[in-house]
């Protein structure tokens, strides 16, 4: 089952990811919502629509736009509405 951590601890785990440009997406009902903090960053991606993300908070530390999803995605990416992706470039690390 794929695990998204960040500092040990566990922010997403879930058998139903979406595999997306090397991007595991999880599913909003497997992230640990009280984590996160939205974040002002957007970004926009030709074929997936626009990205909105969040700050990863811990009590020692914040990691900047750690996460991301899409709200309201393209077509083409249907699939991963609302699912979270992280910043494994960042810090979080995903094991399968």
């Amino acid at each position: 089952m794929p695990v998204a951590k960040y500092k040990g601890v566990v922010l997403a785990d879930s058998n139903a990811t979406e595999r997306v440009e090397g991007n595991h997406y999880f599913p909003p009902e497997s992230v640990n919502m009280e984590y996160f903090r939205d974040s002002d960053t957007v970004t926009v991606c030709p074929w997936k629509g626009k990205a909105s993300y969040y700050d990863i908070v811990l009590e020692d530390s914040t990691l900047k736009d750690g996460a991301w999803n899409y709200p309201q995605p393209k077509p083409a990416a249907s699939n991963i509405k609302g699912y979270l992706a992280f910043d494994t470039r960042g810090g979080v690390e995903i094991t399968d």
